[in-house]
């Protein structure tokens, strides 16, 4: 508001001072579209960050070779920087992608003033730091079940000792010639064009910036995308300016046709050539109040998902206020497909395991929480009953499938304990474990108001059932930390994924152990089945092998699954063409902000 104000009486003071106007284009203002996140990121290396955060921003600086259609409903798939859809060969174990030429990295000292293209060696490169293990990198395990073959060579002799040698050529990924790029994976894959459209993972970096920033590679990130890191204050406040010399492209969406607000957008913003904004400020404010009331303010341009404690104020009965549509503000409402969970740490020696009388504890702590009351009370009813890990709007999802998971019963859960040996031996109105040792939970939280709420539902639940709860407070980046290294008993986070159901799958997959399974629940006949499904196209076949292991999950109970939330995003009148497509992160660039409405309102 102070910028609107100042850039207008400066207007004044020239035109009342003679002063000429310069032209129009050096006057004009930048559009800036500002938004808030809810937790701090970690950094913006596509090799070494998981966090939903950072892969935000990591996605609109770097791209990969495909991307999600904005709009389209179901979701498809479309070139980003290749020049079209690879070819497959018949057992979906080749795939060949020519990339776009003329695509250009943001100019970095690295490069010594001259233009620095994208070739098909960039991607090679940059899938091969997955596997060194200098980055430690989260997605190793994601990347290692494609079985690209040869990478994985090159990680053992590096764990040996040998520094990783990226110029060894290896048989599952190489560049074939400048733009021609080129996978060979040991199983097949019918979906590895998909695993090819996160540019928060698989998103292109050039080999000489890296090694001129070996130690600032979290902080100093050079990609081919839309936008540019200009300013970072750490859990503060993060600054991206359009990429000035951005290949041309333009707006060409296709929205549903029973979509106004994706239609109008359409009808306005085709044919711009994009990126239309110019600078993105997104603000790290973790309290949802303060996170609401600068929405209010119009201090943010748009507000994802509204904070669970206003939605009775701001979408009551899931419709806008009035009051607020008053002033022009409009809501995006979607399902997030995501399922958030709580995990039981498997290893750990009070709640792991897979003997019977752990198992029947774990069922046991699921029973005992009453779901239905937590989407009332703490999520004001934006979310609905997890049935499995996958949600809806994800291959493997099935409305019909119903399960213990969603099932709030004391009564059996205290019989499970009993006939199990979890009983209070001393009176004091605890249960203590089979062998008469104490029996306590320690669960993991954050220091917000809504996790507050959370572990408040999670006391009363257990209390119920005799069972004593403890909770361990940490920020966020040391809960996952902590998760990774093994040393969190239980944990309550929100696990999404793209339109596969096999992203979610995998949080039960040994291999992925520390990184997407962070239960670390580790069954062979689960393994088996999830590499089954993997390999298969889809349909009946694969539907059922997905079930099967979905209802493995659920006997054995690693996962609680709560809810899959809805979210409903709010923007402000001047921003235009916000939507939301779950499955892409990098949609600033299909959004435009109108300075002139926004300073009408403003006055």
């Amino acid at each position: 508001m102070r910028r609107l104000v100042a850039g207008f009486m400066l207007a004044l003071v020239a035109a009342a001072s003679g002063a000429q106007s310069p032209s129009p284009v050096a006057t004009a203002s930048p559009k800036v579209l500002r938004y808030a996140l809810r937790i701090a990121e970690t950094g913006f290396d596509p090799a070494q960050i998981t966090d939903l955060y950072s892969r935000t921003i990591a996605a609109n600086i770097f791209e990969a070779p495909y991307q999600y259609e904005f709009l389209a409903r179901p979701v498809r798939l479309r070139p980003s920087t290749a020049a079209a859809m690879p070819e497959m060969s018949d057992d979906f174990k080749t795939f060949t992608i020519r990339i776009k030429p003329g695509i250009f990295f943001t100019d970095d000292p690295a490069f010594a003033g001259k233009p620095r293209e994208l070739v098909a060696a960039d991607y090679v490169y940059s899938i091969k730091r997955i596997f060194d293990p200098r980055w430690k990198s989260p997605h190793l395990s994601t990347i290692q079940e494609d079985q690209i073959l040869g990478l994985d060579e090159l990680r053992v002799a590096a764990l040996k000792g040998k520094p990783f040698n990226y110029d060894r050529d290896v048989p599952g990924m190489r560049a074939i010639d400048r733009y021609t790029l080129q996978f060979r994976l040991g199983s097949p894959n019918p979906r590895f064009a998909d695993r090819l459209s996160d540019a928060s993972m698989v998103g292109a970096v050039a080999r000489e910036v890296v090694e001129a920033n070996v130690d600032r590679t979290m902080e100093h990130p050079v990609g081919t995308g839309p936008f540019k890191l200009t300013r970072w204050n750490r859990s503060s406040l993060i600054v991206l300016d359009k990429n000035p010399g951005y290949r041309d492209q333009y707006y060409d969406e296709e929205a549903p046709a029973d979509d106004p607000i994706a239609q109008a957008a359409v009808a306005r913003l085709k044919g711009r050539k994009l990126p239309m904004i110019d600078r993105v400020e997104v603000s790290i404010i973790e309290e949802a109040q303060p996170r609401w009331l600068s929405f209010l303010n119009a201090e943010m341009d748009l507000t994802e998902q509204v904070p669970e404690d206003f939605t009775e104020v701001a979408i009551p009965n899931n419709k806008l206020a009035p009051n607020l549509a008053k002033r022009g503000i409009y809501a995006v409402r979607y399902p997030r497909a995501d399922a958030a969970v709580s995990y039981f740490g498997m290893t750990d020696p009070v709640v792991g395991g897979y003997t019977p009388a752990r198992v029947a504890l774990r069922r046991a702590i699921a029973l005992a929480v009453d779901v239905d009351q937590e989407i009332r009370v703490v999520r004001r009813g934006q979310a609905i009953p997890g049935q499995s890990l996958l949600p809806p709007g994800v291959s493997g999802y099935d409305a019909s499938f119903k399960s213990e998971m969603s099932e709030f019963d004391r009564g059996r859960a205290k019989a499970l304990l009993d006939l199990y040996g979890y009983v209070d031996r001393d009176g004091d109105g605890w249960r203590e474990q089979p062998d008469g040792s104490p029996l306590q939970i320690e669960y993991a939280t954050q220091p917000d108001g809504f996790n507050r709420q959370l572990i408040t539902q999670w006391k009363k639940n257990m209390d119920a059932v005799g069972i004593r709860m403890v909770f361990r407070n940490a920020k966020w980046p040391e809960n996952l930390k902590a998760s990774r290294a093994g040393k969190l008993q239980m944990w309550g986070v929100g696990e999404s994924g793209g339109p596969d159901g096999g992203d979610f799958l995998v949080l039960g997959y040994s291999k992925s152990v520390g990184q997407g399974n962070l239960a670390r629940f580790d069954l062979p006949e689960y393994d088996r089945l999830y590499e089954l499904q993997k390999s298969l196209p889809d349909g009946p076949e694969r539907l059922a092998i997905m079930t099967r292991a979905k209802e493995l999950l659920i006997a054995y109970m690693p996962y609680k699954v709560h809810v899959h939330r809805v979210w409903t995003d709010l923007a402000q009148p001047w921003v235009i063409g916000y939507h939301r497509n779950v499955f892409l992160r990098e949609f600033w660039k299909f959004v435009d902000v109108d300075n002139d409405e926004k300073a009408r309102r403003a006055r």
